[in-house]
């Protein structure tokens, strides 16, 4: 799967993995100890919405600007503003130019005492992202391929924060490098929050790598998946999922409410969906 995230940005995909991403933010700022965000794939940060490669994608008009014009509850609106409000802060009121990568939304939710590491090994995108971030001193962008980042920077000194995977999947070898990655991240760093975030264009390759991160000895991993489309074409994304390694302990409460209210927004024909399960027992209640 070719992933040029200019073409793709503020797609549904996006919409359902930053929110996400900014739920967690949202807890981690919920106490006063430092932490550290690791960024492993993280593009060039800021997307222009307007420029030829957006508007040829024009995806961005079925993800963002389809839930910003939505009729949503307000629990679901709760729900997405520390993601909502990040995207209105960066545009104009009553108008969508610019969309935000996981970096701009790390870097949003920064506090003086916290980090963000931002890796992209592709020429151009880092250089963007460098570009885009430039300037502050919380944050360190590094042109280094995701998948040495992922085992070079953990754990962080902070001892506290989140792990964001989140590859173009332009290599068949992807799937794989999610697996063994976390593995190896997850034994130096178990107290850690990962965030990995995959494509669904059908059952299989989605459905191998839960049997495989199950067979990793993880203690708290829980699923979920948005499809917006049937999975009988395998060359487009009909869905999207996430993997959380030691979510915060209201995470499932939270994404049964907020999955189904994406499904509403973003369903297309057919049987959309969404699935949310534990891979491994449910935890019981604790602190982040």
């Amino acid at each position: 799967m070719n992933y040029r995230h200019e073409f793709h940005a503020g797609n549904f995909a996006d919409v359902f993995k930053h929110a996400v991403l900014c739920r967690i933010l949202w807890y981690l700022r919920g106490k006063p100890a430092a932490f550290r965000v690791i960024d492993t794939h993280a593009g060039a940060g800021l997307y222009d919405l307007t420029s030829d490669a957006a508007t040829r994608g024009g995806e961005w008009h079925r993800g963002i600007e389809r839930l910003l014009s939505a009729k949503i509850s307000e629990p679901v609106r709760q729900l997405l503003a520390p993601y909502l409000d990040v995207i209105g802060a960066l545009n104009q009121p009553g108008r969508l130019s610019i969309y935000p990568g996981s970096p701009a939304l790390v870097r949003a939710w920064l506090r003086p005492q916290d980090r963000l590491i931002a890796c992209e090994l592709e020429p151009k995108a880092h250089v963007a992202l460098a570009r885009n971030l430039s300037g502050d001193s919380r944050i360190k962008t590094l042109g280094i391929d995701g998948w040495i980042a992922l085992n070079a920077y953990v754990p962080p000194k902070e001892r506290r924060g989140l792990v964001f995977i989140d590859p173009p999947f332009e290599a068949d070898s992807d799937f794989s490098n999610l697996v063994t990655g976390l593995g190896a991240a997850y034994r130096k760093w178990a107290t850690g929050i990962y965030a990995l975030w995959y494509p669904v264009k059908g059952r299989r390759e989605a459905d191998m790598l839960a049997k495989r991160l199950g067979r990793l000895g993880l203690r708290k991993v829980l699923r979920a998946e948005i499809l917006i489309e049937p999975l009988g074409d395998p060359a487009r994304l009909n869905g999207a999922g996430m993997i959380l390694v030691n979510p915060p302990w209201t995470f499932e409460k939270e994404l049964s409410v907020l999955l189904p209210a994406l499904i509403q927004v973003f369903g297309g024909a057919g049987k959309p969906g969404f699935r949310l399960d534990w891979l491994t027992a449910q935890p019981a209640p604790g602190n982040l």
